[in-house]
């Protein structure tokens, strides 16, 4: 395609066992996904219907990055996830049938500007520049199906500097995969090519300069991270 401007190539993301890359269109996060993290966020979460924000494709910090420290915060958190890729869009799809959809799973963090987040829920204003700012989203390659099949129980951590921040499992969520992807495909048409991140377990904190990340999810491969 010969545009009328430079413009960047599709953001892609390795998938493991194949020399094809997968081609990243949307990423939709799911907020307070597991129970001791909304609790430590302050809310109930047994009263509470998922909710979702977005994040550029253009966000992907790609596995072993050195990422700089970002711009106007002085409280970046993290928090540790897996990752659903998209296979297969649709809209309206029944729980029964939301596995179909997949094709295979990864570890990401969504990397918040806290401070900011905080100072635009408080005026009442959209708090996006507190999750989609550059390499806000680092994530590892993708695993396929075929290869891993479809988990739903497994430890789910996050160490910095070997020191263990967060801990959960999958099991713990309070919406599942496919009732995540159903719920979302209520919502929006869900295309090929979307991550959709399924929220963090409890001990989500502070990241500094030096830090190095290290992000698990049973069965997967290993996120690692570094600031500068």
């Amino acid at each position: 395609m010969d545009y009328a401007i430079d413009f960047p190539p599709v953001t892609t993301l390795p998938v493991n066992g194949s020399d094809k890359p997968f081609p990243v269109g949307r990423i939709y996060c799911v907020g307070r996904n597991y129970a001791e993290h909304a609790r430590e966020m302050g809310h109930d979460p047994d009263r509470e219907p998922p909710f979702f924000f977005m994040k550029p494709a253009d966000a992907i910090a790609a596995n072993h990055a050195t990422i700089p420290y970002p711009q106007l915060t002085q409280d970046l958190h993290h928090e540790i996830e897996m990752i659903v890729a998209i296979g297969r869009g649709g809209a309206d799809i029944p729980v029964e049938q939301a596995l179909d959809h997949v094709f295979g799973y990864g570890v990401g963090l969504d990397m918040t500007r806290r401070d900011i987040q905080g100072v635009a829920k408080k005026m009442g204003r959209p708090w996006e520049m507190g999750k989609a700012f550059d390499n806000s989203a680092p994530c590892t390659g993708i695993t396929p199906v075929t290869q891993i099949g479809h988990p739903d129980k497994g430890a789910v951590w996050l160490k910095i500097n070997g020191e263990l921040k967060q801990k959960g499992d999958l099991a713990d969520l309070i919406w599942n995969v496919p009732e995540t992807i159903s719920y979302l495909s209520n919502m929006i048409t869900l295309r090929a090519g979307d991550l959709i991140m399924s929220g963090t377990p409890a001990g989500v904190g502070p990241v500094q300069r030096g830090d190095k990340l290290v992000g698990h999810v049973d069965g997967l491969e290993e996120l690692v991270i570094t600031y500068v």
